[in-house]
Order: structure tokens, then C-alpha cells, then sequence
């Protein structure tokens, strides 16, 4: 049997495991003693660990910040880090998130793709690996983090509490292989004065706003220029209706992840557009539309810039309304090559006017390794190896993943290009054929690195 037939063999077994952790609801929750992000997530782990130890893995709980699986002797380290906290399930979902659902090729369930399934997908490649008898001439470690999505302090506690790890990856993103990771950058915009009574929008800083409703005070005819106004616009859903002396939108866009905003469509930024479009004056509206906008290039607040590794991105998540000043969260990935110094002065100057605010919260340093280092090397050569794709070649991205947590990792798939897996939006999907070829590519990059 080659090993395309034992991986296939093995498939519903891979789905089988992957059901049990999609069935947990590991989103941060409130912390309690022994569980540093709540019950879900510590469950998560008991049962990824749980998995590991039946498939004859050595493994390790690091306080339930995270853990790890194990195989192989030596004092070097190859490691794999996956995490199995979610996002929020937000959007409207045909299945159930939290139940593993199959349709022919496609396994739907939050956590299938981002990152659940990649986790299951290296467990696997590590037990084809060991069983084939591979000599293991270092140590080959799968870490579980907790903490992924909402700021990787389960990694700070590895860092903490454990060895370094000598090379590897973290299955967390795109092949054919990420080669560096823009600096992330959050922000938080106030309004000074408004007169919208409240707006409420977004269910994660990390994703653009996709739904929002907001509640104005009633102006004869408004209501009809909003309905023209909004019908022209890109929004998959609206609706005005008024009652008494308040007019309410609800706004529904299409949800994208923060690294990649253009993709889709701000219901907050589209509110605010067509309110002044409709002839509603507002000083909120008139600094959103400004200095936020719908363009995601960060000119609203002289940070538009791109260098060969690409563009500067700008997202706005969550909007609320809090003792009548509106809040808005922002997420910028800032390319490879600008500074944070840089970054600060461009900013100097635009961010704060009579009609509103906005607060640096903070600016991450990207990653970057060199397109002929080693470890870009090995694994890229993995995915040649398999695919036979040659066409596409090692990227920089938006995302943030564990590579900027732990030294000597980078991001490499599961996802492949151009295929929307509606990663922290509804239907979240993994195809079983894309598991098994994943599985394959793991198997190969390991070996790899192995050799380094």
C-alpha cells in the first residue's frame, strides 16, 4: 500500500478526531483557577492531547495555556504549533458550528480550517511518519495552543516553561509557504460629539464588521434617501424602518478577516457613507468617513503605503456605543519593511480632529526570514514536492500566527490560494482530499527538517 492509500485509509478516522474538538466550544471565556482562558479551551486540549495519547504520542499539559504531543530522541527540536481556540461563531450558518458536518468533499464546523483540522493534520503526518520508520534523529513536537486568537499568551507560557524549538512551522495559514508576516498594529477611535443615538456593529477586532445596526433620530424624508442611497451599495442585506421619533438601519456586509479586509464589506463603513450621502450631518459620521472610510488602505490617517511585499491594510472590527460615545476598534498590518518609529510619525498630525479621536493601542514588530533560508527552503521544497506547484512562491501575508511568538517557526497551509474556507466567518470548511494531501506535505516538510 503507498502511502496516498494509508492516508486515505486513515481519513475517516482524521474526521472522526477532528469531530470531538469541533464539538467543543473553545472561544475565550472568563479564567479560572487551573484554566487561564476558560473551560472551553482547556477542554480543547484535554481531548487534542487525549487524541495524541492513543495515537502513542508522549505528551504534555503546560498548566492548560497549552501542551504538546511528542516523538523521537535528540536535543533538537522540529516543531509544530496549532492552536484550538476559535473565534466567535457570528454570521448565519446553515449547520451547526459546533457540530462536524459532512456534504461529499467538504467537513463544515467551526475551527475546521482555523485551526483544528491542521492540528489533526500534523498528528497524523507524525504517526505515518514514526510508523514508516523514519529515523528521528531529533525530536519532533506538535504544541497545542489555547490562546491563538485572542493574543497568544498560551506561546508567552511556553516560552516561559519549555525548550526552544531548533526549526518548524505552524500550520495557520496559506501554502506554498510563508516566508514573513506584517507588524499588527490596533487602534481605537472615539467619537466627540454625535448625534446618533446609538451603533452597534462586529463581533471580533480581527474581522471586518460585517453586520451593524444603528439608531438616529427621525428627519422627514430621511428614511426614503436612505433606502435609495443603500439599495446602490454592495451590502448583501439592509433595512430602515422608523417608529416614532427614531429611524433604525441594519446594515449586514460580508465578513473577511482583518489581514485581508478588501475582500469584504464594512457594514459600519457603509452605514456611515450612505448616512451622508442621505444628507444626515453628523460630526462622527464626517470623522468616520474621513479618517476610517471604506477604502482599508489606511489614508484616512496618512498611513497608506506598500513595498514589494504589499500593501498596508485597514480594518475596522467592533463598533459600540457606550454612554453615547461611539467606540471603534481598528486593525492594521503594517508591511514588512516600515518601522514602528515610521510608522508613528506618519501617523503624527491625523489622528484626532473636532469631530473625533483616535488612540495608538499598539504596534507589533512583522517577521521576516529570507526567501533562501533554510527553513524557507525545506518547506517550500516539501510542497513542490507534493503538488508539483511551482508557480506560486513563498509570500508575505497580513495574518499574524505563532510564528511571531516562537523563534525559528514560520506559517506553511493548510489553506491553499485562491479558495475562500470562510476561516472566522459561517460555514467554516475543510475539504477531506485537502486533509489528506496536507497530511502528505506535513509528512514531507518534517523529513525535511529533519535534515537541517
Amino acid at each position: 500500500m503507498d502511502i496516498k492509500e494509508q492516508i486515505h485509509g486513515l481519513s475517516e478516522e482524521m474526521i472522526e478526531n477532528l469531530g470531538k474538538l469541533v464539538a467543543i466550544d473553545s472561544q475565550l471565556a472568563e479564567a479560572k483557577e487551573g484554566k487561564p482562558f476558560g473551560e472551553g479551551p482547556a477542554e480543547a486540549l484535554r481531548v487534542g492531547l487525549e487524541i495524541a495519547e492513543g495515537l502513542g504520542f508522549r505528551t504534555v499539559n503546560l498548566d492548560n495555556y497549552c501542551g504538546y504531543a511528542e516523538m523521537g530522541e535528540g536535543d533538537e527540536i522540529v516543531g509544530i504549533a496549532g492552536h484550538l481556540d476559535v473565534v466567535p461563531t457570528g454570521g448565519d450558518w446553515t449547520y451547526d458550528p459546533f457540530t462536524l458536518t459532512r456534504d461529499g468533499d467538504y467537513v463544515y464546523g467551526r475551527g475546521t480550517t482555523d485551526d483544528k483540522g491542521p492540528v489533526i493534520e500534523a498528528l497524523y503526518a507524525m504517526k505515518l511518519l514514526r510508523d514508516s520508520g523514519v529515523k528521528l534523529n531529533k525530536r519532533v513536537r506538535l504544541i497545542m495552543g489555547c490562546n491563538e486568537e485572542t493574543g497568544s499568551k498560551c506561546m508567552e507560557h511556553y516560552n516561559e516553561v519549555e525548550e526552544e524549538l531548533s526549526c518548524g512551522f505552524t500550520p495557520d495559514a496559506s501554502y506554498p509557504c510563508i516566508h514573513g508576516e506584517k507588524g499588527h498594529m490596533e487602534m481605537m477611535a472615539y467619537s466627540k460629539h454625535t448625534k446618533i443615538l446609538s451603533m452597534n456593529g462586529g463581533f471580533v477586532s480581527n474581522a471586518v464588521c460585517d453586520s451593524c445596526t444603528t439608531v438616529i433620530p427621525a428627519k422627514d424624508g430621511l428614511k426614503d434617501r436612505l433606502e435609495k442611497v443603500l439599495a446602490e451599495t454592495d451590502l448583501q442585506e439592509y433595512k430602515v424602518s422608523q417608529e416614532g421619533d427614531r429611524t433604525t438601519i441594519f446594515a449586514k456586509g460580508v465578513p473577511a478577516h482583518a489581514s485581508t479586509p478588501t475582500l469584504g464589506v464594512n457594514a459600519a463603513a457603509v452605514t456611515c457613507q450612505s448616512l451622508a450621502e442621505a444628507g444626515f450631518e453628523d460630526d462622527f459620521v464626517t470623522f468616520y468617513n474621513s479618517h476610517l472610510g471604506t477604502a482599508c488602505d489606511g489614508a484616512g490617517v496618512g498611513l497608506k503605503f506598500a513595498d514589494e511585499y504589499g500593501d498596508l491594510t485597514f480594518c475596522n472590527g467592533i463598533v459600540k456605543t457606550e454612554d453615547g460615545v461611539i467606540s471603534c476598534t481598528i486593525d492594521i498590518r503594517v508591511p514588512v519593511t516600515l518601522k514602528a518609529d515610521r510608522v508613528r510619525s506618519m501617523c503624527q498630525g491625523h489622528l484626532e480632529d473636532e469631530n473625533g479621536r483616535i488612540e495608538i493601542l499598539e504596534i507589533g514588530d512583522p517577521l521576516f526570514f529570507p526567501r533562501e533560508s533554510p527553513l524557507v527552503e525545506a518547506l517550500y521544497k516539501a510542497y513542490v514536492d507534493v503538488t508539483g506547484d511551482s508557480e506560486h512562491q513563498p509570500m508575505v501575508i497580513g495574518g499574524g500566527t505563532y510564528a511571531k511568538s516562537l523563534k525559528n517557526i514560520i506559517a506553511f497551509g493548510p489553506e491553499k490560494l485562491g479558495v475562500d474556507y470562510r476561516i472566522h466567518g459561517a460555514d467554516e470548511y475543510i475539504l477531506v482530499s485537502g486533509m489528506e494531501e496536507s497530511v502528505l506535505i506535513y509528512m514531507e516538510a518534517i523529513k525535511n527538517l529533519l535534515a537541517i
